[in-house]
């Protein structure tokens, strides 16, 4: 894999060249930015932005205006491949708050698509009602312990307006939630996301974090998706990178509260 070559790729595809991820959201260009102004229960954000030292303070002071206007909290996804170099503390010094870096992932679909045994009594259900959603809700909070309400929301809300766009899976154990993650699908890119995947403490190790991975390549690959993308956490990035998945940049979420 030429990594400076899928990069690119992947920035042209999916920041500069963004499409809305649902029929009532839009990508707007503004100057040297790229926004995504999201739907009901949508993502509101900067994707992709070309700027310079002079004109980077002006350009975030116009999304923050912008977003502000609309009274929507937004993200500002930095990469580190971004300019200029200090384009994260100028985001901060605006009023920004940064999340956790993670680490841009990128793998080969077809080299996923592999025979991953679950535990026995275990199994991988789609998600297509609100049923299933509270059933993810549960995995994910029992998984991260936090509050998963917005993953309710997102979910709920992809699965009315853009259910091809959206692949949603929880895994059970008998009756009981273990595990859910997502897929994130948009029309004319060669990038499928893999997003959310996390595991109950008590059934991590016993290759369901795999066998979710193999999944959703399987229906990229049926798809016709070349590649699958991931945002990974430090806690995902070596599971990753022992399937084969190439580390390309770093990615760091600031985000702006009115």
């Amino acid at each position: 894999m030429d990594h400076a070559a899928i990069l690119a790729l992947y920035d042209r595809d999916m920041r500069e060249g963004a499409r809305p991820e649902s029929s009532d959201a839009r990508v707007e260009r503004i100057g040297g930015v790229v926004r995504h102004v999201g739907g009901e229960g949508g993502w509101n954000g900067v994707l992709w932005s070309d700027l310079d030292a002079a004109g980077a303070d002006a350009a975030i002071a116009e999304q923050v205006a912008y977003f502000t206007g609309l009274d929507r909290e937004f993200e500002w996804k930095q990469h580190g491949h971004d300019q200029p170099a200090d384009l994260g503390r100028r985001l901060a010094d605006a009023g920004f708050t940064a999340e956790p870096e993670e680490t841009l992932m990128i793998g080969e679909t077809s080299e996923q698509v592999v025979e991953a045994a679950l535990p026995d009594g275990v199994r991988i259900v789609p998600v297509t009602d609100r049923a299933g959603v509270e059933l993810m809700v549960e995995a994910n909070e029992k998984a991260f312990g936090h509050d998963a309400s917005f993953l309710r929301d997102l979910v709920l809300a992809r699965l009315a307006a853009a259910p091809d766009a959206i692949v949603a899976l929880v895994v059970l154990a008998g009756d009981e939630p273990v595990s859910s993650a997502r897929m994130e699908l948009i029309p004319g890119t060669r990038f499928a996301g893999l997003w959310g995947g996390g595991t109950v403490p008590a059934w991590r190790g016993r290759g369901i974090y795999r066998a979710l991975v193999a999944h959703r390549a399987r229906i990229a690959a049926e798809r016709g998706y070349r590649y699958l993308q991931v945002d990974a956490s430090d806690q995902s990035r070596p599971i990753l990178e022992r399937l084969g998945f190439a580390a390309l940049t770093t990615t760091t979420p600031y985000v702006y509260v009115p």
